[in-house]
């Protein structure tokens, strides 16, 4: 069976090639070739530069593992260059770089050599989407003009324990506006001994507040438990009962497929530094959907950017409102940190979000066999992911008891093994389908089952 096609078993995909808990058989799927990564297009820490002080029968001049995408990417190999591009242009074009440069990349529009890739990553038609801000200024922005409260639908829904950024950002929105966030937000929680929130529990919250609720706002995947959220059904309930839908997939974007276009889904906002591996604090993403694209009376906060490219510098002040997403620019972005989004996403433009995701599954799927086969990981370790494939992206997490995490955390980084640790009781584990590979997973495993376990 073809990955590119699907996989409807992971088990039985392992299955028909002879599955067991060798170095030999993870090399034997590195080696097939519909399972090939893009390894060689990024930059590897080694062992030593990790910190690590030993190796599973190498030099501590190898690459480490990396399993930690979810939290920072690798550097591109091109990020160096194109960055070094638009410095030699600053250099030696100066101002006249805004408008034409010898890279093909006039920083007026720095925006346009980002966008069309980016579009095939979130599944966003032209006009849809955009590389601007920070995640949570675009967050702020676009609940400015999709968060409009009544007296009687002013609430917000989210899942509880999202991400900080999530949290901070809704709340002092809110209270900016002169709502009161505690008696506005409605978080969804896991039921009492899950950890998981369950579709179910989302869907009967929207229709049971639904004349209440201005905004649906929620993680495209759960960043703590690696959870997927069903998308597409959240922005169809939420729609059905009045409500806008607001997404926000930093741990989504580069990991899953999306089709925010299709879903009809509202607004969007992400990262590029996580699996889009553009560097912290990169340039970030948003999508607007283009039912709004000539809405110019929607409240919004602008500035010089948010004007039409072609009359933007006739500068009479009177505003000339781009349509669709761009209209909600409000200044230029930094030329570097698109130069580092730009090398990122040519390396995503070489295959598919369709072609990644499958290698995911069978890569986390392995991770997944191999932590349930070793005698040790599968006494000593629980798994709080969804098992079903289709409800997670690249991400498992791990639980510890709290008297461990730390310990084992400092055991693998000594091996050059990286993951991220989220205390008390928490491993993150991210193999990346740009560049993790069968026996790095392998090894992961290997060494965390050798952990002497209290």
């Amino acid at each position: 069976m073809s990955v590119q096609h699907g996989i409807a078993s992971f088990e039985d995909y392992i299955s028909s090639l002879g599955a067991n808990t060798s170095l030999e058989f993870a090399q034997a799927l590195d080696s097939q070739k519909e399972l090939a990564s893009f390894r060689d297009e990024f930059e590897f820490p080694t062992i030593r530069s990790c910190g690590g002080t030993r190796s599973l029968g190498g030099s501590l001049d190898d690459k480490c593992v990396y399993l930690c995408t979810n939290s920072l990417g690798l550097m591109p190999t091109q990020a160096r260059n194109r960055i070094n591009e638009d410095l030699d242009v600053w250099a030696r074009e100066g101002v006249f770089a805004h408008h034409s440069n010898k890279y093909g990349n006039p920083w007026v529009s720095v925006e346009d050599t980002i966008t069309p890739k980016l579009e095939k990553v979130v599944g966003g038609l032209p006009g849809e989407v955009t590389a601007m801000n920070s995640l949570t200024v675009n967050a702020h922005l676009l609940f400015g003009s999709f968060y409009q409260p009544t007296e009687t639908r002013f609430k917000v829904v989210m899942e509880a324990g999202s991400f900080p950024s999530d949290y901070y950002a809704v709340r002092s929105h809110l209270k900016m506006r002169g709502v009161d966030p505690d008696l506005a937000v409605i978080e969804i929680h896991p039921r009492e001994g899950e950890d998981l929130i369950r579709t179910e529990d989302i869907i009967k919250t929207i229709n049971d507040n639904g004349q209440e609720i201005a905004l649906i706002w929620f993680a495209g995947v759960q960043y703590y438990t690696g959870q997927v959220f069903d998308m597409e059904l959240i922005t169809k309930i939420g729609h059905e009962n009045g409500c806008m839908v607001g997404l926000d997939l930093a741990h989504a974007a580069g990991n899953i497929v999306l089709k925010l276009h299709d879903w009809n889904v509202d607004f969007a906002v992400w990262c590029h530094y996580k699996y889009m591996c553009s560097c912290a604090g990169a340039l970030a993403g948003a999508f607007v959907h283009n039912k709004y694209a000539r809405d110019f009376e929607r409240n919004r906060l602008t500035g010089w950017w948010a004007h039409n490219l072609d009359t933007r510098f006739v500068m009479d002040n009177k505003m000339d409102l781009a349509e669709g997403i761009d209209g909600f620019r409000v200044s230029n972005q930094s030329v570097i940190s698109a130069a580092a989004v730009r090398a990122a996403l040519d390396v995503f433009d070489k295959t598919s979000m369709e072609a990644l995701r499958a290698r995911s599954l069978v890569l986390t799927g392995y991770l997944e066999y191999l932590l349930n086969a070793m005698e040790n990981t599968s006494k000593n370790i629980r798994i709080m992911t969804p098992k079903n494939p289709n409800e997670r992206g690249a991400q498992l997490s791990l639980v510890f008891t709290d008297n461990t995490v730390d310990d084992v955390f400092n055991y693998l980084k000594s091996y050059g093994i990286i993951a991220d640790i989220r205390r008390p009781i928490v491993i993150r584990v991210a193999p990346a389908p740009l560049f993790s590979t069968f026996e790095d997973v392998w090894k992961f495993v290997t060494i965390l089952n050798q952990y002497q376990f209290k």
